[in-house]
């Protein structure tokens, strides 16, 4: 067991993970507030849209927009998400600083979610790779190996499946893996399990956690992940999120119980938690009658550390 980092980033993924999985289309000038009001609190890391055909995601139909905007704000990692070539050169474009690959480790999810076998997803990546090289860019790809700790659709996922794809993603020539409990089945048990095997191919190159609480174990999922050094989390404001391919799914980790959690153990992560609180409040306010998650926004922190963290 490694020591807990010191500081971890918390990187936002509401803009995306969280607004494709509610029918509310948030306009864009919301959504560049939300972004400035993000970096404002010290976010510095900010998944801000999906290079998808709008027909299939209206919500997400101006990333190039919100995009071109997150790239104004100094120090601050913007990153899309895209799910084939033509998303990628997109990003390209566009000049993303990074764009996150999904990649099922679940072949019925692959299936349904991009309509393709993991191994055609892999070659697919691997053409991402040579456009991104072709193109000059120094776009980064990231490889997100979501459900890789069960599926709603095919159960069970192998360990051995996960760590067959984050190999065959490494040899593919991309720059990070991500390991994601896409419908909420992971424990902090098998937490510890999938990562430490997953650690021992993939190494340094294993850089972030992303944790859905449907079954309510997001925060301690996340904990046990900490525990083995990992110091990159996803997370959503408002606990927004999920999977079409997960009923019921009650969203990401939120980001501001996630920010809580953290600074009360003493991990820095550079956030002002009452700038946090009032983004909350205005995602909360833009999504009227969708579902909002996360407890700390009822209760407020601890008087024994409301100084320290609303300072951070």
């Amino acid at each position: 067991m490694a020591a807990l980092p010191r500081r971890v980033v918390v990187r936002e993924v509401g803009l995306r993970d969280g607004l494709q999985s509610v029918a509310t289309i948030v306009p864009t000038a919301a959504k560049i507030e939300w972004i400035r009001d993000a970096y404002a609190a010290g976010q510095r890391e900010i998944e801000v849209g999906s290079f998808v055909p709008p027909r299939l995601l209206p919500q997400l139909a101006d990333t190039a927009d919100v995009l071109a905007f997150a790239q104004t704000l100094p120090g601050l990692r913007a990153t899309v998400l895209v799910p084939n070539l033509k998303g990628a050169q997109r990003a390209l474009e566009a000049n993303a600083e990074m764009m996150l690959l999904p990649l099922s480790a679940s072949h019925a999810h692959s299936l349904a979610n991009l309509r393709k076998a993991p191994d055609d997803v892999l070659a697919e990546i691997a053409n991402i790779r040579a456009e991104r090289d072709a193109s000059g860019r120094r776009t980064q790809i990231e490889v997100g190996i979501s459900t890789a700790f069960g599926c709603t659709i095919q159960g069970e996922v192998k360990p051995e499946e996960v760590v067959r794809l984050v190999q065959a993603a490494l040899d593919a020539g991309v720059d990070a893996v991500s390991l994601a409990d896409t419908v909420g089945y992971a424990d902090p048990a098998m937490v510890s399990r999938l990562f430490e095997r997953v650690l021992k191919v993939a190494g340094d190159r294993l850089v972030c956690g992303h944790f859905h609480d449907t079954r309510g174990l997001g925060l301690a999922n996340v904990y046990a992940a900490l525990q083995l050094g990992i110091s990159r989390f996803d997370a959503c404001t408002a606990g927004i999120g999920g999977c079409p391919h997960a009923p019921g799914a009650s969203g990401n980790v939120a980001t501001e119980d996630l920010t809580y959690m953290l600074h009360s153990m003493g991990i820095e992560t550079g956030l002002d938690f009452d700038r946090l609180l009032a983004l909350r409040a205005k995602v909360a306010h833009w999504l009227q009658g969708e579902a909002t998650h996360g407890t700390i926004w009822k209760t407020g922190l601890p008087r024994t550390m409301k100084k320290e963290v609303a300072h951070a």
